[in-house]
């Protein structure tokens, strides 16, 4: 069966059916299915199913007839039908969920029969040569699943989002995407469609999230991780401004390394909140409003955002500031505050975040971290943060500490500390496992040689004395055993 995780309704790929006229044939194929196809291997039945239903189309057994078969609890046809109403053509080309019920109604479970048999020998698949995997991840609106290629086997990612969504979101964030094209760190866009009832985006895969590596590596970055990580996401929020928009959803989760040759590149997804601050031609700037409700994530947005004032450039620069502090310091001050509705967590956390002094906030930190906040905090609306000016700080800092450039990650180390540890740990137990049965040998070789002698003894008085009971050999197996399953548990 297709996994719980995929979507339904999505456009799949069947063969065309052939017409026969056999009614009898295909009551009795479906009859012998019905009672004995639960009794066959899963990937043998839709292959069977096929040859009944090659003659579909002259079908006209009675509807409660067919309604019994399928419904039967034995009936295959009850493992298969997952609910999906795909879109899907029979021989002639018209699309079975289209057609109407003739006379008897056989064509509704005709539409059901084609239904089932795609269902189990397809795959979802969109854009035509991308099928559809496993699910990934979530963003602001709909979800993410892994995708293949079908005709180079690459790997891809495909957002999905239902058309019937409150809000559909998932074009907008293919044009914005398609505006930034070819900036370092922008995945690419491969393929942008409908399909049936979802909205399908298919992207460039990229790795685990900053969120994902700062969990790994146990919610703490080192300064020089943090500092590596600094320079390239206030280049990335930089192109980004530089192309018209703003993100206005800076976080951890928003931030994806690359795979392969490009592991070491901090990549930017999910712009579904994005919004242009100015016109990309004559660069006039969004005027200034107020009253605006909160866009993005609370844990990191901006003062002023929680104030209600309309987002510009300077938000996300400051919500990027709270990102760094938080790799820094594993948690943020108003991270936990309870409330009994959203509203009063969101002014709880607003509170916290302006009556946390910037020398607090960055205490047991370079003091470039304060640098940061401060001027971000002073930007007016209008104005252009100083991106240069930014990178620099960190960078000086970088040299100050002593680092190397090496692009050598917290989560590198780790993993390579992780793999270090498993292999002296198998290393170490390896030696007990040979002494262990070294020892089980030499029990059994005196066991051996006791009986043997035991056998040999003899009484003057009473004759040849019997060997010993089997007991005492059996507790020697057992205990044998014992030794051995406890040498390969250590090992």
């Amino acid at each position: 069966l297709p996994r719980p995780s995929q979507p339904a309704s999505l456009h799949r790929h069947t063969a065309p059916f052939i017409s026969l006229s056999s009614d009898a044939v295909s009551a009795l194929c479906l009859l012998l299915f019905t009672l004995f196809g639960c009794l066959l291997p899963r990937r043998l039945i839709p292959s069977l199913l096929a040859l009944p239903f090659t003659l579909i189309r002259g079908l006209c057994l009675p509807p409660h007839l067919l309604f019994a078969l399928l419904t039967s609890p034995l009936s295959p046809y009850r493992f298969f039908h997952l609910h999906h109403k795909p879109l899907f053509r029979l021989s002639d080309g018209s699309p079975s969920h289209q057609l109407k019920h003739d006379n008897n109604g056989t064509l509704w479970f005709i539409s059901l029969l084609v239904d089932l048999t795609a269902n189990s020998t397809q795959d979802l698949r969109v854009g035509n040569k991308y099928r559809i995997g496993r699910k990934i991840g979530s963003g602001s609106f709909g979800d993410i699943y892994l995708g293949t290629n079908i005709i180079s086997g690459e790997e891809i990612a495909i957002k999905l989002e239902s058309v019937k969504a409150k809000h559909p979101q998932l074009e907008y964030e293919a044009r914005v995407y398609k505006s930034l094209a070819g900036g370092v760190g922008i995945p690419f866009v491969r393929w942008f469609g409908t399909e049936c009832d979802y909205n399908a985006m298919v992207l460039d895969l990229l790795g685990p999230s900053l969120e994902d590596l700062f969990n790994f590596c146990n919610r703490k970055f080192s300064l020089k991780t943090v500092l590596l990580l600094a320079d390239q996401l206030i280049s990335r929020i930089e192109y980004i401004h530089a192309k018209s928009f703003i993100h206005r959803d800076i976080k951890p989760d928003n931030f994806l390394m690359g795979i392969g040759k490009r592991g070491n590149q901090v990549n930017v997804i999910d712009f579904g909140l994005a919004k242009k601050y100015r016109d990309p031609k004559t660069h006039f700037h969004i005027p200034y409003r107020e009253n605006k409700n909160l866009t993005g994530t609370a844990r990191y947005a901006s003062i002023n955002t929680h104030l209600g004032v309309e987002q510009s450039r300077r938000d996300d620069m400051e919500s990027l500031g709270y990102v760094m502090l938080y790799f820094c310091r594993g948690s943020l001050p108003w991270q936990g505050l309870k409330a009994a509705t959203k509203k009063q967590k969101y002014d709880r956390i607003m509170e916290k975040k302006m009556t946390t002094p910037t020398e607090v906030l960055c205490r047991g930190f370079p003091n470039e971290f304060a640098i940061y906040l401060n001027y971000t905090r002073s930007l007016r609306f209008d104005d252009k943060p100083d991106y240069s000016y930014l990178r620099k700080i960190f960078r000086d800092l970088f040299v100050r500490e002593g680092f190397q450039y090496d692009y050598v990650f917290d989560w590198t180390v780790y993993k390579y500390q992780k793999n270090a540890q498993a292999v002296a740990q198998a290393a170490a137990n390896q030696p007990q496992a040979e002494e262990a049965e070294e020892k089980a040998g030499r029990t059994r070789t005196a066991a051996a040689t006791a009986g043997q002698t035991a056998g040999a003894v003899t009484d003057k008085r009473r004759g040849p004395v019997a060997p010993r009971a089997e007991g005492s050999g059996m507790q020697l197996r057992s205990s044998k055993r014992g030794v051995e399953q406890q040498g390969y548990s250590n090992y």
